[in-house]
């Protein structure tokens, strides 16, 4: 009998045809979903089956269906969501992604799903919570060095699941322009940068656990205990 390895769904974005290089001209009108390799490499490497969630698919139809969700990294979240106003450092925004995502957020709370969230992923986690975030934070993002580039250390705290994951002391890249604020209903900060910066959340009563680094753009990506973690906690459901 084939074994039936968990089924883990990964969040991605909607492109326009003109931003993708080497479309044909007669495509820039139309839609594309894109979505990051190093996430599905990773969640292979882990043990699990990726499944691209495409944005104009009704969250309802599958959610139930899949073991974990991984929410990928993106652009800014629009500061409505949290109740603010949009801030001059403010990037693009993809309204659409956010309320596709927050729905599928909804659905994760009902059914208890495991979530690992990065980059936007923790921030969108966050914002869905009922936290808010730094619209711009420059000092701490470096983006002119390959993405691969370990900047900063971050330090765990102490009985945290990302401590039993990565140990007291990590140093991790930082490609994000934004942070947590005030963190959301349920969420702790379990990871912090040198700056304060909160870098790893998780949740107090569902197995939801996000860093604000790239696990998948290091070097480590296939053996990364954020994605063995995920892929664990979804064959657990599947017992």
């Amino acid at each position: 009998m084939v074994e039936q390895k968990p089924l883990i769904g990964i969040t991605g974005r909607r492109r326009k045809g003109e931003m993708l290089r080497g479309s044909l001209k007669v495509m820039n009108h139309l839609p594309f979903d894109v979505y990051w390799v190093d996430y599905a490499q990773g969640i292979i490497a882990a043990g699990g089956v990726p499944v691209f969630l495409p944005l104009s698919l009704d969250p309802a139809e599958i959610i139930p269906r899949l073991d974990g969700i991984l929410m990928s990294g993106g652009a800014d979240i629009d500061p409505k969501r949290y109740g603010a106003e949009p801030e001059p450092e403010l990037q693009s925004i993809e309204p659409a992604r956010d309320e596709f995502e927050l729905k599928i957020l909804e659905l994760v709370y009902e059914c208890e799903l495991p979530v690992a969230g990065i980059c936007r992923g923790l921030q969108i986690l966050n914002v869905h919570a009922g936290g808010s975030l730094y619209q711009d934070v420059p000092p701490h993002s470096v983006r002119d060095k390959a993405p691969s580039t370990r900047v900063h250390d971050i330090t765990t705290e102490k009985g945290s699941i990302l401590e039993k994951l990565y140990g007291e002391k990590l140093e991790v890249n930082s490609l994000h322009h934004q942070s947590i604020k005030t963190l959301g209903k349920h969420f702790s900060a379990s990871a912090t940068s040198n700056d304060g910066i909160v870098e790893g959340i998780e949740h107090s009563q569902l197995p939801i656990v996000a860093v604000q680094w790239h696990p998948e753009m290091l070097d480590t990506r296939d053996s990364d205990p954020i994605f063995k973690w995920l892929v664990s906690k979804a064959e657990d459901r599947k017992l």
